[in-house]
């Protein structure tokens, strides 16, 4: 162990998490699209109340390694002082309503093809080629000039980051007080908004699901802030989320020879074989295909859209929505509640089959 390279050392333990994530997720029917849907059609909120304690959880996990410095959350990217607003939005949007057209967000696309769902196959190769377009490719181009004319600068308007605390303590508050504050004031409203639900509070896969998949997200912050913290060649400070390390994943897939395998990737192949395992334990497994092209074309559509707008807000509804908010950056905020507004209106464009139904649908009182 102590001559492996210490980024393989950091794969090999994503890995491991990355099998943690996929086999709960698809034991517990983890899923943030299925917990829109369940409100939106029925009316349930118990799978989007163990996103919620998933949250809360990541959370209080992060800030406590955050303040004890044992590990610099400030070297991630959800707290760059560069303030994509117009990514986050346009993107979160773009996700929200991708995943109701590709049946699931990124995460649920791997679990579900380790599940034997061959749909999210082509799902999830979608989202890689279009995520990879996005990230270096012919839509990067359109990427970077709507960058360059709506990111604001917070640093040079005083600010290190774009992190919460920071903003308080931008008007005089001591920034320990600020993070305790907000820490206390978010998670403490999130968990409160979770127990106070009997019907939550009485299922055992959403407190398993929150729970677990909200500790995993520190858990991977430790191990590339902590573990990966080698003074030769440090691994970057990052933690759960699915659009970009599933480009990175086919990249790697297609040019092995001489490709790196990172934490990223490491953690994709995990979650798709945690799933696996846990589909075949379970008697779950099966084999599914599409119903008709309509089905194919909307899965794609779906696909694509996930991979562009996931990049553009900087993640998904793991890695903005519990990852990103984990280190309380504002930018996180505007990604998750811009996810979830597009994956309502999804769910609308779904039920009313027709773009103007769907608005109509969302702005009706029945």
């Amino acid at each position: 162990m102590d001559d492996m390279p210490i980024g393989l050392l950091v794969s090999i333990i994503g890995f491991g998490l990355g099998g943690v994530f996929g086999f709960t997720a698809q034991r517990t029917n983890f899923c943030t699209m299925g917990a829109i849907s369940d409100i939106a059609f029925m009316g349930n909120w118990t799978r989007f109340r163990a996103w919620i304690f998933a949250i809360a959880v990541a959370i209080i996990g992060s800030q406590y390694l955050y303040m004890t410095e044992t590990v610099d959350l400030s070297k991630a990217i959800y707290l760059s002082s560069n303030l994509g607003w117009a990514g986050a939005i346009i993107g979160g949007l773009m996700f929200g309503f991708g995943m109701t057209m590709g049946g699931g967000c990124g995460s649920k696309t791997l679990v579900r093809l380790g599940a034997g769902n061959l749909k999210s196959l082509i799902v999830a190769i979608f989202i890689g080629v279009f995520a990879y377009m996005t990230l270096r490719g012919l839509v990067g181009v359109a990427r970077v000039q709507m960058e360059a004319v709506t990111m604001i600068d917070l640093a040079a308007r005083g600010l290190d980051n774009q992190g919460i605390p920071d903003f308080l303590a931008s008007f005089g508050l001591n920034i320990d007080t600020a993070r305790w504050l907000t820490v206390i004031v978010i998670s403490g409203g999130m968990l409160w908004f979770c127990f106070k639900d009997a019907d939550f509070r009485a299922s055992k896969p959403a407190l398993i699901s929150g729970l677990v998949i909200g500790l995993l997200i520190p858990a991977a912050w430790y191990v590339t802030g902590y573990v990966g913290n080698d003074d030769f060649d440090p691994t970057p400070v990052v933690s759960f989320t699915f659009v970009a390390p599933v480009g990175q994943s086919l990249q790697y897939l297609m040019t092995f020879t001489g490709s790196t395998i990172n934490f990223g990737i490491a953690v994709v192949g995990g979650v798709i074989i945690g799933a696996f395992i846990a589909a075949i334990t379970s008697g779950e497994f099966q084999i599914e295909g599409f119903n008709d092209t309509t089905d194919m074309g909307r899965h794609l559509f779906g696909g694509a859209l996930m991979g562009v707008g996931g990049v553009l807000a900087l993640g998904c509804t793991i890695g903005q929505g519990i990852t990103g908010m984990s280190t309380l950056a504002f930018g996180s905020v505007l990604a998750l509640v811009s996810i979830i507004a597009g994956g309502f209106f999804g769910m609308k464009y779904l039920e009313e089959e027709s773009l103007g139904g769907a608005l109509r649908g969302l702005f009706s009182s029945e």
